[in-house]
């Protein structure tokens, strides 16, 4: 299953070589982190691409921290960026979810959980954490109500 935009590729192409700069990597150190042709920017680039699988595109939010709305275009980016201390934060808080999760044996309708629904289940939780780490920026952010 592919996702076909046509004109939205260079779009996609230029999204994810923003991303590139920001995490100081390069396509090619990309692609083979997440066991991607190395042609994969090279073919968003040229206009030849005509789609990504929604495994591709999940694959590419999570390897940048993003969500795949925001990866494909329908999302603005958060106005509020997250520190590296935050960053560790927010890992920790997940890591422990998931040494939760996986010690509880989560089942469903008496069947063990597939890989499936454990990883949107932490996608879901990260998102969560995410919005947290959001509202409680803007909620108590301690030159909200100061006069200039």
């Amino acid at each position: 299953m592919s996702f076909v935009w046509g004109d939205c590729m260079s779009d996609l192409y230029l999204r994810i070589d923003e991303l590139l700069k920001k995490k100081g990597v390069s396509g090619a150190r990309m692609s083979q982190e997440l066991g991607m042709s190395r042609s994969f920017m090279t073919e968003l680039r040229k206009g030849r691409a005509r789609g990504v699988t929604a495994e591709t595109a999940r694959k590419l939010a999570d390897y940048f921290g993003v969500t795949v709305e925001y990866l494909l275009g329908s999302e603005a980016p958060s106005p509020i960026a997250f520190t590296r201390r935050e960053q560790r934060d927010i890992a920790r808080d997940l890591e422990a979810f998931i040494a939760d999760m996986d010690s509880g044996g989560l089942m469903f309708d008496g069947d063990p959980m597939s890989d499936e629904a454990k990883d949107s289940i932490i996608q879901a939780v990260r998102m969560g954490l995410e919005l947290a780490k959001v509202k409680n920026k803007e909620r108590f952010d301690p030159t909200k109500n100061k006069k200039d």
